[in-house]
């Protein structure tokens, strides 16, 4: 009997690993691990109904599991097996006008439809949205409440390879009902698991966050502009949003442009880091109806409440909802995610110019050799600002420009202005921000590289100085009314990019090893440095995030690579030119024309002034190319994975729509008081404006002299003749 025991014993222990073995081989099969054993969730706020369906590659998993109420939310897995963020659900509204009921409503399936091919793999939700019986018979008496409010179908196609999810919520209402919200794709980031520790986090032209930072925080700003969770969608630069932690970023991207109801766009973009919507430990990157762009006010996110919304989502029968967005997992940082995105879509092409290049170059010319021109004086405004420094795009226009007259003419002002310059002591002025060091004496030269030395900290950096060399009105009046700037002694990339730069041309010009070497140890100083900084210090908070700095900081690490042949410097100089791309325009809205304008900085002036996340500024990033170009820089040829070419010419066709031209009466542009007359007779024609509001469209604030333009026009003609 011991023995017949033993037997079965045996058949039984072959049998279950036959099966153990058939089973872990059906799971290998892409596209039918479905059939495995349930995987036990992670994310413990939802109540678990039994099932699972995985989907899965060599880069990312999702196990979508079945509530007690129905499908579903998807857990998202890096390729380390390690659960990086929750989709809460299929869709959730909150009704408006029932206020015997205290829970919004979930989106739910009851079975799936399941097919894999070359695209990958895709799950199919049939999807309804109903009260839920018992609670609406248990306080509502009213048999109307269990029928549903609309269905529809939610699809989740996972790639074949890489880690990247694509999204789509369709609804349609089976009644009238009016919404507080409705939520289409709502990304958990870490919970149930990291919760709010994150290493970065970026929404392209509003938010660009490092270790606890928090999104809508006050670093940087001042409430109430310092809150941002549900900005107008045209305040982003790009539709994506990041966050990373320990080695992996979570990217949720979106056209804003693709329909989400019958004649309305743009979808409502939702990033709270962390989530302080509903104070849990985790960080909210969502899109949402309805939308700051056609009713809700801005950062008035709707929540679950009694009370009403104030912009209710009204939707019909004939009114069906679409929302479409992507999942992509990278490794590295959220700048690392923002720029695989960027690579994926590609820069836009730029639209038709407002003016010809070469057209516009003509505009620039003539203005300087008329209006802004003053006989024995120089160029300026007015005879008493004029100056006889030479505007730093003439002399090529002399000798290459279109209308031959007007460089003829240009030819003998500029030669009456060096002479001057000359007679009175002058040192010549900059090209496009940097010193024209080769028109100085060689003492002079040396005399400014060794002043630089002088600043320099033993350890290789340049530090702030408020009370010295960075001594400026604006600094003393945040100091006063609020906080200083910036701590006195700290340093950043920009501080160091500036001195690192001159002091490299110096090299080059004097032959002296000592500025070669000062240079590089400000180079190396910085190395560990990742978010660009320190920019405008004049009158924003020094470590808030800064479009100049990270121009100056790609130029200073691109001429470092060149006079020491060190690839860590080049790769730095790919990383801090990539980094303009957080700052610019790369959608075009229907309403208004705004692609390739760029955010300078993602502050506010002195804290409670102009939000820099709600306007344009073009002429930091013109002058990074236009400094680019005089020292010979080609960003393509050093970074060929961006089109750079591209990217110069978009914000040089961005710039002419910013130009005054008094005699186009339809530009949507006021000029400040104190330059209204001239800009009204014509003399500052082909000046541009400092401001461009990203949401109304319209120009503003001081003038500025279009030399910068020019240089780029130039650079970008020069290539195009190639």
């Amino acid at each position: 009997m011991k023995d017949a025991v033993a037997m079965r014993c045996g058949r039984s222990a072959r049998f279950a690993h036959l099966f153990r073995v058939c089973a872990a081989l059906l799971c290998a099969v892409p596209g039918f691990a479905q059939a495995a054993v349930p995987a036990k969730p992670v994310y413990k706020d939802a109540t678990y109904g039994g099932e699972t369906v995985t989907l899965e590659n060599r880069s990312i998993r999702l196990n979508i599991h079945k509530r007690l109420t129905g499908w579903g939310w998807v857990e998202i897995f890096n390729p380390a097996g390690e659960m990086v963020a929750v989709l809460d659900n299929l869709g959730e509204a909150s009704p408006q006008g029932f206020s015997g009921f205290a829970a919004p409503l979930r989106i739910e399936a009851q079975k799936y439809e399941l097919d894999k091919g070359d695209f990958g793999q895709r799950i199919r939700f049939p999807v309804r949205m109903r009260w839920y019986e018992t609670l609406a018979n248990a306080r509502i008496k009213n048999p109307a409440l269990n029928d549903p409010l609309l269905d529809g179908t939610v699809t989740i196609t996972l790639d074949r390879d890489a880690a990247r999810v694509r999204l789509s919520y369709e609804y349609k209402p089976l009644k009238t009902v009016s919404l507080r919200y409705l939520r289409g794709p709502w990304l958990r980031v870490g919970a149930g698991t990291f919760g709010v520790k994150k290493t970065d986090g970026i929404v392209p032209g509003v938010e660009w966050l490092e270790g606890d930072e928090w999104s809508s925080g006050t670093d940087y700003m001042m409430h109430p502009r310092a809150l941002r969770v549900a900005p107008h969608p045209f305040k982003l630069a790009a539709p994506v949003m990041t966050i990373s932690h320990a080695g992996t970023a979570l990217a949720l991207s979106w056209n804003p442009l693709t329909p989400v109801m019958e004649g309305k766009r743009y979808p409502q973009p939702v990033y709270a880091s962390p989530n302080f919507i509903d104070r849990l430990n985790h960080h909210v990157m969502g899109l949402s109806l309805p939308s700051v762009a056609w009713g809700m006010a801005e950062n008035t996110l709707p929540i679950h409440a009694v009370t009403p919304a104030a912009t209710p989502l009204d939707l019909r029968p004939d009114t069906p909802v679409k929302l479409e967005a992507e999942i992509s997992l990278v490794k590295g940082t959220s700048f690392d995610a923002f720029i695989d995105w960027v690579k994926r879509i590609g820069l836009p092409e730029p639209p038709p110019p407002r003016y010809s290049f070469s057209d516009a170059l003509d505009r620039i010319a003539r203005v300087y050799n008329t209006g802004f021109w003053h006989e024995g004086k120089g160029w300026g405004r007015t005879a008493d600002q004029a100056s006889p420094q030479p505007p730093t795009f003439l002399e090529r226009y002399v000798k290459d420009g279109h209308d031959r007259a007007t460089a003829q003419a240009l030819g003998a002002k500029i030669d009456w202005a060096l002479k001057q310059l000359q007679t009175r002591g002058i040192k010549a002025g900059g090209r496009s921000g940097i010193r024209n060091f080769s028109m100085w004496k060689p003492e002079e030269r040396l005399a400014y590289g060794r002043e630089l030395m002088s600043q320099q900290r033993e350890d290789g950096a340049f530090a702030f100085d408020p009370d010295g060399r960075h001594n400026r009105d604006l600094q003393h009046i945040a100091a006063a009314l609020l906080k200083p700037l910036g701590e006195k002694g700290s340093t950043g990339v920009d501080l160091n990019a500036q001195p690192t730069m001159e002091l490299l041309i110096l090299a080059d010009l004097t032959g002296e090893q000592q500025f070669r070497n000062a240079a590089r140890k400000s180079l190396d100083y910085c190395l560990r440095m990742e978010r660009p900084d320190t920019g405008d210090w004049w009158e924003t908070p020094l470590r808030s995030p800064n479009l100049l700095a990270a121009g100056n900081a790609a130029v200073a690490y691109y001429l470092g690579y060149k006079a020491f042949g060190d690839q860590r410097y080049l790769e730095k100089a790919r990383h801090w030119i990539r980094s303009l791309l957080v700052f610019t325009h790369l959608w075009q809205p229907g309403e208004i024309t705004e692609l390739y304008n760029t955010k300078p900085c993602l502050n506010q002036t002195v804290w409670y002034g102009s939000s820099w996340v709600d306007n344009h500024v073009q002429w930091e990033v013109l002058r990074v190319f236009a400094n680019s170009s005089d020292l010979g820089i080609d960003w393509r040829a050093a970074d060929p994975e961006i089109d750079w070419h591209r990217y110069q010419k978009g914000i040089t066709v961005a710039v002419l729509r910013w130009m005054v031209d008094h005699q186009d009466s339809a530009h949507k542009a006021t000029p400040p008081a104190s330059d209204a007359d001239l800009a009204k007779r014509g003399v500052l024609d082909t000046f541009f404006y400092d401001v461009h509001d990203s949401v109304a469209g319209d120009y503003k604030g001081a003038l500025i002299e279009p030399s910068v333009i020019a240089v780029n026009l130039w650079s970008v003609l020069d290539r195009e003749k190639k």
